[in-house]
């Protein structure tokens, strides 16, 4: 399907654009707060964050420093990734349907980490689980080139990635099957349900510098993805080349959302429900969405992640099983959408 950007006058663009970036900041920024503070120990943030400047090593300090800050930075890190991420494969493939999973990226991310558990090496290594997995996420890239080729259309790029997908699905269950002890079994279960609890600070600082890397290579496609929502053709007649921009695009959702499924597990639908509930607020265009996108994401993934500290349950209930709650009735609505709109 694709989406053609919608003519507006500059300096209307650019007050929208502004309004809804300080919007969704400030969003955010009262969510990282609320997910310092929310927690089995209440936090008072200000006196809380007075003590951790001072160096105070009392129990709140201890507790926002070390637990507290990296899970918030940490949900702000993966939220963000996805929903750029959703954002630019939308744009790439001119479907809203599309998605950063749809290469098979996040299966292969989360088949390394599986790998990982399944040999033990977690327990003797603490950075080998997001390792495993961007190691995964890297396989998975070498194998979309080695499959649909350097010049590979975008029919050849979806049909690798649902061939990838299929594999590292089938490989996981495999594992799963194989699991020497009902422990390994449900170790790796839970990983694949997809949480930030237990993260720490070394997490923080394997996956951001990949993350922003990648987000990086998805800001500098926006001009690309303007045009080639207008098809191909056009785009490649206004001199975009296609080839660098999907390299780009391929690479960048390897290492971003790797990194972000590496240290989350599986967070599923972020990419799919935040772009389509911000295009209509930038005119429909695949480059002025992938800022919002990211710190809708952010937001998202913050609030489901409170969410799996408020609801009260035993055990508590994981963050991917929160965002697919909410996610798969959107992204059915969205298929009743799209089918009602194409009569």
């Amino acid at each position: 399907m694709t989406m053609r950007p919608i003519a507006a006058h500059p300096s209307r663009i650019a007050l929208r654009d502004t309004t809804l970036m300080l919007t969704l900041s400030v969003l955010v920024l009262l969510l990282g707060i609320a997910s310092v503070v929310i927690g089995r120990v209440p936090l008072a943030f200000l006196s809380t964050i007075h003590e951790v400047v001072a160096g105070e090593r009392t129990t709140d300090a201890l507790i926002l420093a070390e637990i507290r800050a990296p899970r918030a930075i940490l949900a702000a890190m993966v939220g963000a990734t996805l929903g750029c991420a959703g954002a630019a494969m939308q744009g790439l493939l001119r479907n809203p349907l599309a998605e950063p999973g749809i290469l098979g990226v996040s299966a292969s991310a989360g088949l390394g980490a599986v790998i990982v558990l399944y040999f033990g090496l977690a327990q003797t290594f603490g950075m080998a689980l997001p390792i495993g997995g961007m190691v995964g996420a890297l396989m998975a890239v070498l194998l979309i080139y080695v499959m649909s080729g350097r010049d590979a259309s975008i029919l050849t790029l979806i049909l690798a990635g649902v061939a990838l997908n299929a594999f590292a699905a089938a490989l996981t269950s495999l594992a799963l099957n194989l699991a020497p002890s009902p422990y390994a079994a449900l170790e790796i279960v839970f990983w694949l349900l997809g949480s930030l609890a237990d993260r720490s600070f070394e997490h923080v600082g394997v996956a951001l510098p990949l993350m922003v890397f990648g987000g990086a290579l998805f800001i500098g496609t926006g001009k690309a993805l303007d045009a080639l929502s207008l098809g191909e053709d056009v785009a490649r007649s206004l001199g975009v080349n296609l080839r660098m921009v999907r390299a780009r695009l391929i690479v960048g959702t390897a290492l971003a959302v790797g990194a972000a499924v590496s240290v989350s597990g599986a967070v599923g639908f972020v990419g799919l429900v935040v772009p389509h509930l911000l295009r209509p607020m930038v005119g429909h265009e695949p480059g002025r969405l992938l800022l919002p996108s990211a710190l809708g994401g952010a937001a998202l993934v913050l609030a489901a992640d409170i969410a799996t500290r408020l609801i009260p349950v035993e055990p508590d209930l994981q963050l991917g099983v929160v965002t697919a709650i909410v996610g798969a009735p959107f992204f059915l609505y969205l298929l009743l959408y799209i089918r009602r709109t194409m009569r």
